[in-house]
């Protein structure tokens, strides 16, 4: 594969209409989602006369790097500053990271005189195991309610957006890190390259990157359309993601496919120059895959669009027999795809009538467009609904277990992607 040079204009900023990557003016649908409001705002009752802003979910290929995109309405300061998800209201993405910090141990022989720096650490989730390894951590997340809970729990983390400044300012104080991760954060960043710039910057000459995000091959095969949202800028191949790298010095030597998140990639990456890191087995064959699907040209996404709308009506059938047979139904969950699934569905309170959700935060709000309200747990047991919409449908294993109880009373799961299945 060839190395993307960027021109230097592009290095700098992109513009509207163009890739936030290489620059190319954005003309090539991927998927139109109509209208929807930000994803992790969820408006209190008082809020409603305030009315809410929807903004298009227009999602475009890059015909030149192929980098599925949204363009950025709202910018990032205004999305992260204050935040509403909490990693640590998932058990299962507790254990996740926990195996993580294990491996990256054991593979790299991280100790006490390493340095493992977090970015979008959130509310230190994943750093306090290291952290009770001995290994030195620093956390850097941007919203403030989030960063607090971090620093509570006695997790040194820098309220801050990550890119090439705060990175230069990291190295000047002598900071360099044997190992920089970002789970689930690379899609969440509107200027790519100053973002990657500052990773590689960052990264001590034998250190390690590792990046996780959702899978574009896993999104488009298993329909995972509600995981595009305004918070998410850009949907990565593994295709696209090498040719970033490469662009900003940076080299993938390895690759594993995990089930997180409905299938997401994890990315190990190294300084251009560093010859420590042998490549592995797992990116050719991740490569063969994408080419094999057809991700390799702009013609291997033209039939997402159709799945889509097939599973966009399956679901409202689903939901309009249920009334009709006088069921009732309720939610599980309040998570960021939710807002994307039900507006571009347009299902509200009438045929899901609450949701649950472990998070204080987003108890006693509702969900953004369809305001649906948002209660604790509890109240699926006080209520009995007939069936449970699983709305966080990438931890519907975790859900079914904790809410087994419905079957008390005959009550059953239903997860709406890849396709409407009822438990």
């Amino acid at each position: 594969m060839a190395t993307m040079t960027l021109p230097s204009e592009v290095q700098q900023q992109w513009a509207m209409g163009r890739c936030r990557f290489c620059g190319t003016e954005l003309q090539r649908t991927f998927i139109d989602l109509g209208l929807s409001p930000l994803c992790e705002t969820y408006p209190a009752a008082a809020d409603f006369h305030r009315g809410e802003i929807y903004y298009p979910l227009h999602v475009y290929l890059c015909e030149q790097c192929l980098l599925v995109q949204l363009e950025e309405y709202e910018s990032a300061e205004n999305i992260f500053s204050d935040y509403a998800y909490f990693s640590s209201y998932s058990d299962s993405w507790l254990k996740h990271s926990e195996n993580y910090c294990n491996k990256m141990t054991s593979r790299f022989g991280l100790n006490e005189k390493s340095f493992a720096v977090e970015v979008a650490s959130n509310d230190g989730y994943l750093l306090q195991y290291f952290v009770r390894q001995g290994v030195p951590v620093l956390g850097i997340e941007p919203a403030a309610n989030v960063a607090k809970v971090a620093v509570a729990q006695g997790i040194p983390t820098l309220e801050r957006f990550f890119g090439t400044q705060l990175a230069k300012e990291l190295v000047a104080e002598g900071r360099r890190a044997d190992l920089v991760l970002g789970n689930n954060v690379l899609a969440q960043v509107p200027d790519l390259n100053d973002f990657v710039e500052g990773l590689k910057i960052l990264l001590k000459t034998g250190g390690v990157l590792t990046l996780e995000f959702p899978h574009l091959l896993k999104l488009i095969q298993l329909n995972e359309f509600d995981t595009i949202y305004h918070e998410h800028f850009s949907y990565f191949s593994l295709f696209t993601t090498l040719r970033i790298m490469e662009a900003h010095g940076l080299k993938v030597f390895d690759v594993e496919e995990l089930k997180s998140h409905g299938g997401s990639l994890r990315v190990y990456a190294c300084r251009a120059d560093c010859n420590a890191h042998p490549l592995q087995s797992g990116v050719a064959k991740v490569l063969a895959d994408e080419e094999h699907a057809g991700l390799d040209s702009p013609e291997g996404y033209g039939h997402f669009a159709q799945q889509v709308r097939e599973t966009k009506l399956a679901l409202l059938e689903f939901l309009l027999t249920a009334a009709k047979e006088g069921k009732s139904v309720a939610g599980y969950g309040a998570p960021g795809k939710s807002a994307t699934l039900l507006n571009y569905c347009g299902i509200g309170k009438d045929s899901i009538e609450y949701t649950v959700d472990r998070s204080p935060y987003k108890q006693g709000r509702f969900l953004p467009g369809s305001h649906i309200p948002i209660y604790h747990p509890d109240r699926i047991r006080e209520t009995q609904p007939d069936y449970v919409v699983i709305l966080p449908w990438n931890l519907k294993d975790e859900v079914m277990d904790q809410m087994q109880f419905i079957r008390e009373w005959g009550g059953r799961f239903v997860v709406p992607i890849p396709k409407v299945t009822v438990y």
